[in-house]
């Protein structure tokens, strides 16, 4: 499959441009592989809109949009979508601009583009723009730039242009989740290109078991089936002895009307898990999808699922997000799901709804398991993704499953809260035998995981740069030394230069410290090479990066991040850091936050579960601060370490972090290991000319070497927002 699909060259390929010197000009796109290319030579510095359609994208961005500069420089112009497939973005272009490029993020998700426009800005266009979005910035852009301070003015312009207010769920579905008509004919056209082809489009067995709901939501959960755009189903309902005489009256209707639809109804109630197992020896389809008798499917449900299997037909289970609906059918509490996720799966059911997997693979497990009510559907994807390749795994980041949180369902999980938890422990607790792992009940009965310490406990090398400011780094040795439980910690503290008494006083008394030892690199700084240096001055198998800003409050916090690195999985780990007022200051690393990264849930207080339990749950992230960050030493031998060279301070933690996935490990954060960091305190803020300037070069090298994956971080749905991490649209 072609990565960039487009209209014929006469139709799509030509665009015209602003006015260059005395006449607008029409200018061809260019294929580069996968690429598309757009000559913009002499637009340097303009201020410009880029306008583009990419046709059956619902919104979500399957394009990498990059301004080449002369001096080989690569800018991320980072579109906004707009709804109806449509995006945009606005700023300066770069000066010596040479080309725009569009490239696909993944191959496997080709862009189909049907319109690139490219209008420049003026002066009072921009200024009003600006005011809509953010009137307080704008107005002290404005301000700066009367006096003439261009540079700073500039820059809160820009701040203003990008400002997106939060978005009420409502106004979403609006925008962006509410089909058209040209969008139903659009997808029926692309299915009936599929029956062209002579290969059958797969047939998804939908399962439903059924007891005694309402009859009005079982109605309406009929009725989402047959409302399918995808015509190819088969509606597989178990009736499990329901009493109400309306149910298999209503059943009976249906089946009556569609073929698709096949029902049975057991002698005797059996409870959920051998309904469905009932539905699933049903199934002819070569796919089987899970539905609760009460919930519903949005129309296109199916419609992506069949995208899914067509375009990987190795995947072994394909899972979509959700969101609740009450008794007047009003949508709410949407859970827009990262990909894959096995730590946070651990610990609950985040896949949850809608759930598609294989119907051979689903028999092969064989199907749920009685005795797991409340957590039968957990239970199974436990046992489903268990040494599975997340590669095989499939997220469908669109909202097309409604559950129904109204009276009338009658969840077993509601019923029986207690029970349900009980499954979910032991169905993770044989998932945890199998490494020596053991499960234990988590805050709000959810599960954690706790792999096994080997005896004797390994070598903990703890490498602290730092410089000066003892009255800090007192702190976090005496935690270290005293507050903390673990057997054998070395401590390599690399000093970068101290000069003051009381840090040599602080020094000298632990000279006679066999745990201690200081790694003198004067110069200046450089968190990278500081880093470095300690590491390989460090015996222990597995090292801990640590700032000199850092208190202990936890005894048992670095036993949970060696047990987690120790696993040959696992290539980093990270803690839950809180600020001095117990707010949250780090649950891992979001890519794309501001350009680069930023911290999930800042600001958020200790005791909130954040979104979705995210803040109480062990999971997955892309990166973790370098303030705390334990890894095998192997494994950062294996990666090269920090790069001293181009990142010596901000992002260098990042990017070890990708380099560390692109080796095939996972990274995971634990809120299991609190600490409290005192971000900065010991550097400083980025206040000067210099350390912009820096910081900003070290902003350009992370968006040239990971462009891509800046863009579609795994673990942050691309539905909500990159303006701060807090899982907000």
């Amino acid at each position: 499959m072609s990565a960039v699909e487009t209209l014929p060259p006469e139709e799509a390929c030509t665009v015209s441009l602003p006015r260059i010197g005395a006449a607008t000009t029409r200018r061809r796109l260019v294929a580069d592989g996968l690429a598309l290319t757009l000559d913009l030579a002499g637009l340097g510095g303009a201020w410009v809109t880029i306008r583009f359609s990419d046709t059956g994208s619902g919104s979500l961005s399957r394009v990498l949009m990059t301004a080449l500069a002369t001096t080989r420089a690569v800018t991320s112009l980072p579109e906004e979508a707009e709804g109806d497939d449509s995006f945009s973005w606005t700023g300066r272009l770069p000066e010596g601009m040479r080309e725009l490029r569009l490239t696909p993020l993944a191959r496997e998700r080709p862009f189909r583009l049907r319109t690139l426009m490219i209008q420049r800005r003026s002066r009072i266009a921009l200024a009003v723009r600006a005011l809509r979005r953010d009137p307080v910035t704008a107005a002290r852009a404005l301000y700066w730039r009367s006096l003439g301070l261009k540079v700073r003015g500039r820059g809160l312009l820009l701040a203003a242009l990008h400002h997106r207010a939060k978005t009420g769920y409502g106004a979403w579905i609006a925008r962006f989740d509410t089909l058209t008509a040209a969008d139903r004919d659009r997808i029926g056209a692309e299915i009936a290109g599929w029956e062209a082809e002579g290969r059958a489009p797969p047939l998804i067995s939908v399962l439903m078991p059924v007891h005694d709901p309402a009859p009005r939501v079982l109605e309406a959960a009929l009725r989402s089936v047959r409302a399918q755009l995808y015509p190819h189903w088969e509606l597989c309902i178990v009736d499990d002895a329901s009493t109400d005489p309306a149910i298999p009256r209503l059943l009976a209707r249906h089946a009556a009307t569609e073929s698709r639809i096949r029902v049975i109804r057991r002698p005797q109630n059996g409870h959920i898990a051998r309904a469905t197992n009932d539905a699933l020896a049903l199934a002819t389809g070569s796919h089987v999808a899970f539905l609760d008798h009460d919930d519903e499917l949005a129309e296109s449900a199916l419609y992506h699922v069949a995208v899914a299997i067509r375009t990987d037909p190795e995947l072994v289970l394909i899972y979509s997000d959700e969101d609740k609906i009450d008794a007047r059918g009003r949508r709410f509490a949407p859970h827009f799901k990262s990909d894959f996720d096995r730590e946070l799966l651990y610990g609950q059911n985040y896949i949850n709804h809608l759930t598609v997997m294989p119907t051979a693979r689903v028999r092969e497990l064989g199907g749920l398991r009685p005795g797991f009510e409340g957590s039968q559907d957990h239970d199974l994807l436990l046992r489903a993704t268990a040494g599975v390749a997340p590669a095989r795994i499939g997220h469908i980041p669109r909202v097309l499953y409604h559950w129904r949180a109204a009276g009338g369902s009658g969840t077993f999980s509601d019923r029986a809260l207690a029970q349900s938890e009980a499954a979910r422990l032991r169905a993770l607790s044989e998932i945890a035998a199998r490494s020596g792992a053991t499960a234990a009940r988590g805050p709000h009965g959810f599960n954690r995981l706790v792999r096994p310490m080997p005896e004797p406990a390994p070598r903990v090398s703890v490498v602290i740069p730092t410089r000066d400011r003892a009255e800090l780094l007192e702190v976090v040795l005496e935690g270290l030394f005293r507050a903390t439980d673990y057997p054998d910690i070395e401590v390599v503290v690399v000093d970068n230069g101290s000069v003051e008494p009381r840090t040599r006083t602080l020094f000298a008394r632990y000279a006679a410290d066999p745990r201690l030892r200081i790694v003198a690199v004067p110069g200046a700084f450089n968190f990278s090479d500081l880093s470095n240096r300690g590491a390989a001055a460090a015996t222990g198998p597995v090292l801990l990066f640590l700032n000199n800003d850092v208190e202990i409050i936890e005894a048992g916090w670095l036993r949970e991040l060696v047990s987690i690195a120790l696993d040959p999985e696992i290539g980093a780990v990270g803690a839950k850091l809180l600020y001095p007022d117990g707010t949250l200051q780090h649950g891992g690393i979001v890519l794309g936050i501001g350009g680069v990264a930023g911290h999930s849930h800042l600001g958020l207080p200790d005791a909130d579960s954040g979104y979705f339990a995210r803040m109480v749950l062990a999971q997955e992230v892309s990166a973790v601060t370098g303030a705390c960050l334990a890894m095998r030493a192997s494994v950062f031998a294996e990666v090269g370490g920090f790069d001293g060279a181009r990142l010596a301070v901000a992002f260098n933690d990042v990017d070890l972090c990708l380099r560390v996935r692109a080796a095939g490990y996972r990274i995971v954060w634990t809120p299991y290991a609190r600490l409290v960091h005192h971000e900065s305190k010991s550097r400083g803020a980025e206040d000067t000319p210099e350390k912009r300037a820096r910081f900003e070069a070290e902003v350009r090298v992370m968006q040239e070497r990971w462009g891509p994956q800046l863009r579609a971080d795994p673990y942050y749905n691309p539905n909500l927002s990159r303006a701060a991490a807090h899982f907000r649209l």
